[in-house]
């Protein structure tokens, strides 16, 4: 399997996946164009689109694709019915499509009803994970996020994070502000600067780097806990979660 990262819009990444053969699978297209104009450059045949959520940064685009590659199945969870999905998916279908099956994890915190797409090594989780962070919470709750990640995270070291947006660079500065003296995100954090000053793509992540580094992953640890000012130990266990995604959303 190739995978492919579309940039589009003003920070979004439109994934693709295609076999030997040039079969492919378009992840979340918020615009048409741009999807098509690499489809036609590699010569690839889109048999199917996987949606995460509803938001039109994900689906905008999943109109004019499907009136330039008639036949194409959308996958995608009940807010998207509205929006181009042709079969509806819930927590533990699979979808067979180029020889792999994707697993279908109910993932909520974002929207109510998002989803995320998985087959080893890939993970399509729209705006639930960011390398570093985690999505705004527009519909859901801290909780259900927590929830979310919880599922995620028993997911293998090697597992391939392929979110939606650019994020990780405000996430590790976010991050180096909550735990500076933390050496992994410290690191991570010069590094991914010197990549972005490139204009270098910092994802997919690897989940394990993610463990080190993502803060909404190490919520249970007391140091973190006492960095952001909460209980210890907390009296709910997605406490820490709650406070740390309100100071982002104020940073």
């Amino acid at each position: 399997m190739n995978l492919t990262s579309i940039p589009a819009l003003q920070d979004n990444y439109i994934w693709t996946l295609n076999d030997e053969q040039g079969n492919c699978v378009i992840v979340d297209p918020g615009e048409a164009q741009a999807v098509i104009e690499k489809v036609y450059a590699n010569g690839w045949h889109p048999v199917a689109i996987l949606l995460t959520h509803h938001h039109s940064d994900h689906v905008g685009g999943v109109k004019k694709l499907c009136e330039t590659f008639p036949g194409l199945v959308v996958y995608g969870p009940q807010e998207t019915q509205d929006k181009g999905a042709t079969h509806i998916v819930v927590e533990g279908d699979r979808i067979d499509i180029l020889d792999c099956e994707f697993s279908v994890i109910f993932t909520p915190g974002h929207t109510l009803g998002h989803i995320s797409y998985y087959s080893s090594p890939y993970l399509f989780c729209g705006d639930t994970m960011f390398s570093g962070g985690c999505g705004r919470l527009f519909e859901g709750t801290a909780e259900q996020m927590y929830e979310s990640f919880q599922k995620l995270n028993q997911l293998p070291d090697e597992t391939l994070i392929c979110c939606a947006h650019e994020y990780t660079l405000s996430n590790l500065k976010f991050a180096a502000a909550v735990l500076p003296h933390d050496p992994q995100i410290t690191a991570c954090y010069q590094q991914i600067k010197d990549l972005r000053a490139k204009n270098g793509i910092t994802l997919p992540t690897k989940l394990a780097r993610e463990r080190q580094i993502n803060l909404f992953l190490r919520t249970q640890e007391p140091d973190l806990q006492r960095a952001v000012g909460v209980n210890i130990p907390p009296a709910h266990a997605w406490e820490t979660f709650a406070v740390l995604r309100d100071k982002k959303d104020r940073f």
